[in-house]
């Protein structure tokens, strides 16, 4: 909704306000004794603006689905959105801002989704929340193609805007350019940015690191740029009006992103410390605070905020409710003419899966020979039909990921969609580009939107570009899927720097975030359900990109349905009651049941557990968990092709572990698990390793653990 503009009036009590944003960052900071107060002082008048008069909101719903949605990228100076939350009537109060960065305040150092109403996104790693936005932006054309795809633009009610403020250290981090050169390829008009140019950071003058044109740079990525440069008469003079033109500028235009480039002196008026990297991340000192209260002529005692002020603030909420009023109306016709739709919108919005949906999902016969990332994107394809919130795709490795939903449209404006990709603005194949760590935050960013449910591809040793959005992810308990392949070293010839080692136990390092790894073709398909199941976290499925083998369930073997809880006995010892437990994941689940059968012919009762999750495993009965992994057996032996760090927890100290400890090599991988030693031999050596060492009687004397 554009506001008009053409009589643009800043009155006094707009002016006191803004001073009053102001002081109130200094006063929290120094009650605080630490945080950010210059950048929130600079950017006042620009967020008293967005909150008044261009962003649509209402402070007494922050959940309206018909909201235009702000974030502040640049997360350390949380003041910026903490006091206009204040001002505009969000459940926020002086007492709040007085316990800025204190225990159990709704103002924490950097704002937190889910914990602070009217926080849209956790922001403070720059860079993090640009792309959130980008992915916002993207979840509501997509969600907007859904539902009311032929309303003319403007007038459908899932039109709305994404605001963003960023700082020089968003546009500085790598993942703001992966992002915006992806939402200007996308042509996203419904994102505007305001980056502020205050060209300060921790180390004082950004010169020191910087000088591109960051302009030129968002011009030459397809964004409609625009310039507001309040020290351009060689004074300051925070020329409102002109930032309001902008604003309504960057409204108007809905073919491309917007680009403002705001150049502020930050910590402004402050007479000593403005412009310096001492205002930046600090408290501005006594002094210096009532010396700038002197200059705006402003009350002295800290927290002080005019009734009249307050009050005329406070009248965006009015406003708000009116535009509210109007988007229920529009929102109530919609579904009066869209009575399927609706049902289909209320259901995602309740992050609710349809009745039957697992149905869908395909069985797999026994004794094929699959990779489990084919298998996962058979699942996929199955699905689509039936969660039409479902959709995703790769950083450029569709075909390796199988990230591709069969006879899907691309999402990508017309003009560059491709023979390979046929598709359409309002398509459901994504297309990231090499661009992993924007793929990971812009992901939670479609999260964060709401609508619809995505999920990314790429290989797993590239889980390391895409880490700090995985870990904000868990953070946030966001339910996106990452499709990570090439999980071991048998993805073979392409050698070590694409074989993972590390990951999986660092990733599993991430609390909150479920990684799961399936050993079969059945197994992937009841691991996306479980993990489609789950709304409140995300997960990142580890998939082989060699063929396995699809195991004979029913018999000897248990079904793959104990894969929702995380490890289940898979082939149980002769008799059941096991001298020793060989647990083992992906892959390398067909090698322990090979030592198995090795061992139960030598006389040893053996036990196999598949433990495609840990975390999952973690999550059951201290019964079922006693169960499968009895107290008792102290004989124990991890099978798994990376390093076996946290495996030690479920070896205990007689356990063995079959691992890697080294990078990997440039081989097939038939050839790298022989000469590394994850066979079926090497698990038998280390079985009657652990069976000396638990001391069960007569167990492998004369054996050695091999090499």
């Amino acid at each position: 909704m554009s506001r008009d503009n053409s009589t643009f009036e800043w009155s006094d009590q707009d002016r006191r306000a803004v001073d009053a944003v102001r002081a109130l960052a200094m006063d929290a900071v120094e009650e605080a004794g630490s945080g950010h107060p210059g950048t929130a002082m600079s950017l006042a008048p620009a967020a008293y603006l967005l909150f008044q008069r261009f962003l649509r909101h209402d402070p007494t719903d922050p959940h309206w689905p018909g909201r235009d949605r702000f974030v502040l990228s640049c997360g350390h100076s949380s003041l910026t959105l903490y006091i206009q939350l204040y001002l505009s009537g969000y459940p926020m109060t002086l007492d709040d801002l007085k316990a800025l960065r204190k225990w159990g305040s709704l103002t924490p150092g950097h704002p937190e989704h889910g914990h602070t109403a009217g926080v849209e996104t956790t922001t403070g790693p720059l860079g993090q929340g640009l792309a959130n936005a980008v992915g916002m932006a993207m979840a509501a054309r997509r969600e907007r193609g859904l539902f009311d795809p032929d309303t003319p633009q403007g007038e459908s009610p899932f039109d709305h805007t994404v605001w963003v403020f960023a700082s020089d250290g968003d546009v500085q981090e790598g993942i703001s350019h992966e992002a915006s050169a992806l939402a200007g390829h996308q042509k996203l008009g419904n994102l505007i940015v305001l980056w502020d140019d205050n060209r300060i950071s921790i180390e004082d003058d950004t010169a020191i690191a910087m000088s591109e044109d960051v302009q030129a740079r968002y011009a030459a990525y397809g964004w409609d740029v625009h310039r507001v440069d309040w020290t351009e008469d060689g004074d300051y003079a925070e020329n409102v009006a002109a930032l309001a033109e902008a604003y309504a500028a960057a409204q108007a235009d809905t073919s491309r992103p917007s680009f403002i480039a705001l150049r502020t002196i930050i910590g402004w008026p402050a007479p000593n410390k403005k412009n310096t990297g001492a205002i930046h991340g600090a408290a501005l000192g006594a002094d210096e605070v009532a010396a700038t209260k002197r200059i705006l002529g402003l009350d002295p005692e800290p927290f002080h905020v005019p009734d009249d002020v307050l009050a005329h603030a406070r009248e965006v909420a009015g406003r708000g409710r009116a535009d509210h009023a109007e988007w229920n109306e529009a929102f109530a016709a919609w579904r009066e003419a869209n009575p399927g739709r609706a049902a289909e919108y209320d259901r995602i919005a309740a992050r609710a899966l349809p009745s039957g949906w697992e149905s869908a999902l395909p069985e797999f016969e026994a004794g094929a020979q699959v990779a489990t990332r084919k298998a996962s994107g058979e699942v996929l394809a199955a699905l689509a039909p039936v969660l039409p919130e479902l959709w995703g795709g790769s950083a450029d490795l569709a075909g390796s990921n199988n990230t591709t939903m069969k006879g899907e449209p691309s999402f990508v404006p017309e003009e560059f969609q491709t023979k390979e990709f046929p598709g359409h603005r309002y398509g459901r194949t994504l297309h990231f580009g090499v661009r992993e760590h924007a793929m990971g935050a812009i992901c939670n960013g479609i999260a964060l939107h709401g609508g619809t449910r995505p999920y990314a591809g790429t290989f797993l040793v590239f889980s390391d570009y895409m880490r700090p959005a995985v870990r904000l992810a868990a953070l946030m308990k966001l339910p996106v899927t990452f499709v990570w392949t090439h999980d071991s070293i048998g993805l073979g010839e392409d050698g070590p720097t694409h074989q993972p080692v590390e990951h999986l136990w660092s990733l599993r390092a991430i609390p909150g975030l479920d990684v799961v790894r399936p050993a079969d073709a059945n197994e992937t398909a009841v691991a996306w359900r479980t993990v489609l199941r789950h709304t409140d976290r995300p997960a990142g499925i580890a998939l082989t990109r060699q063929s396995v083998p699809t195991f004979e369930r029913g018999g000897e073997l248990a079904s793959a349905e104990g894969v929702a809880k995380g490890g289940y006995v898979l082939a149980d010892a002769d008799g059941g009651r096991p001298e020793v437990i060989i647990i083992a994941t992906g892959s390398e689940v067909a090698i322990a049941l090979e030592a198995r059968t090795a061992l139960q012919a030598e006389g040893t009762p053996t036990r196999v557990v598949s433990m495609p999750c840990v975390e999952w495993f973690e999550e059951q009965s201290d019964a079922y968990r006693q169960e499968v992994l009895p107290p008792g057996v102290h004989a124990r032996v991890s099978v798994e092709a990376g390093v076996a760090l946290g495996w030690r927890a479920y070896v205990g100290d007689t356990g063995e572990s079959v691992s890697l400890e080294h990078f990997g090599a440039s081989a097939d991988y038939k050839t790298l698990y022989l000469q590394f030693g994850i066979t079926p031999e090497r698990v038998v050596a280390a079985a009657k390793a652990s069976l000396i060492r638990a001391g069960v009687r007569n167990a492998g004397r004369g054996d050695t653990t091999g090499n």
